[in-house]
């Protein structure tokens, strides 16, 4: 398992949000729920993303946005456009209920002339430690392909949205995995992109190497010789070699994962004993997992379970997925079975 594909095992859709709407102008969406993650295509037209605190940045057909939360955003047709913004993702389920939910309700179907915008919108569920390293790597905006035309996998993604068949969750939420991890590729791959370290290094046939034995086998006792040895060079080079393109030594970046690993499993895994979780993780002492977990967490695995286990309670030594609080308040938008709608003026 090489860095990239391990970090993404947290972030996969599962009954994500969906919906496909033809705009046409004045227009405003406002996506208030504060998901982690939303990619948004657009099919034909543009527009403009608005973030909150942040400069607009002007939406493309062919473009495909993905939005790290949890602050909530606009599209909108023009900056400053006169359209009264419509709460969008008002109805999807809280985290404890597994994440956003597909809903029908704001697909439409009918041509909205030369002037129309149509969009394909997901909010994606995040869950656990693991995936906070990827998200920590993206920036508030990502955006990806511009090359005229929209692509064929969202216009079979808006077709699937349009209709409610057998299989039809499952369809889209592959859709929206897949277009994940090639927009994730193409943005770190850009020649002014400025990736995390362990997907550089991925590629080096030795740091990539010693990555994927890491995350392939994190419990198995390590050092720095037997690593080199499996990669076929000195220790003096995998540690410098590792070291100058992670950006810390293997050892270290090795102890981070086991406690990252961890975080996740204390709060998977409810009635494993410390010592279970230390074993796991490749530790026989639970007293020095511990320790090691404090010195990484800032709390002990016992404090970061009751955090993490506690209703409505973020674990400490974690990102929040959400805004203090929780999720936005609902925001009624259109009527009660409409997940996102628009609203025209004059």
């Amino acid at each position: 398992m090489d860095a990239f594909g391990d970090l993404l095992r947290g972030v996969r859709a599962q009954g994500s949000l969906f919906g496909s709407s033809t705009l046409v102008p004045p227009w405003a969406l406002h996506f208030v729920d504060g998901a982690p993650l939303t990619l948004c295509t657009v099919l034909s037209g543009g527009g403009w993303i608005v973030p909150e605190h942040r400069p607009p940045e002007p939406l493309r057909v062919g473009e495909t946005l993905i939005v790290r939360g949890p602050a909530p955003f606009l599209f909108v047709d023009e900056v400053g456009t006169r359209a009264e913004p419509v709460a969008c993702g008002a109805f999807c389920s809280t985290p404890d209920q597994g994440g956003t939910r597909h809903r029908l309700g704001w697909y439409e179907n009918h041509d909205g002339g030369d002037g129309a915008t149509v969009l394909v919108v997901g909010a994606y569920p995040v869950r656990g430690e693991i995936s906070r390293r990827l998200l920590d790597a993206l920036p508030v905006v990502l955006r990806v392909g511009s090359d005229g035309g929209p692509d064929p996998v969202w216009e079979h993604l808006a077709a699937e949205v349009a209709t409610d068949t057998p299989g039809q969750q499952v369809v889209l939420d592959r859709l929206l995995d897949w277009m994940l991890v090639c927009a994730l590729r193409e943005y770190f791959d850009r020649p002014d992109s400025n990736p995390p370290g362990w997907y550089s290094a991925g590629r080096d046939p030795v740091v990539g190497g010693a990555l994927r034995l890491l995350h392939g086998e994190p419990a198995a006792p390590w050092t720095v010789a037997s690593l080199a040895e499996r990669t076929g060079v000195s220790r003096s080079t995998l540690a410098k070699r590792f070291t100058d393109l992670v950006g810390e030594p293997p050892l270290t970046y090795l102890a981070h994962w086991r406690m990252t690993l961890a975080a996740d499993l204390l709060t998977e895994r409810e009635t494993a004993t410390v010592a279970e979780i230390a074993r796991a993780v490749g530790y026989s002492d639970a007293f020095a997992f511990s320790a090691a977990f404090k010195r990484v967490r800032g709390v002990s695995p016992s404090a970061y379970r009751n955090a993490a286990t506690a209703p409505h309670q973020q674990p400490a030594g974690s990102i929040p997925a959400y805004p203090e609080g929780g999720p936005a308040t609902p925001v009624q938008a259109g009527s009660p079975a409409t997940a996102c709608a628009h609203r025209r003026q004059g």
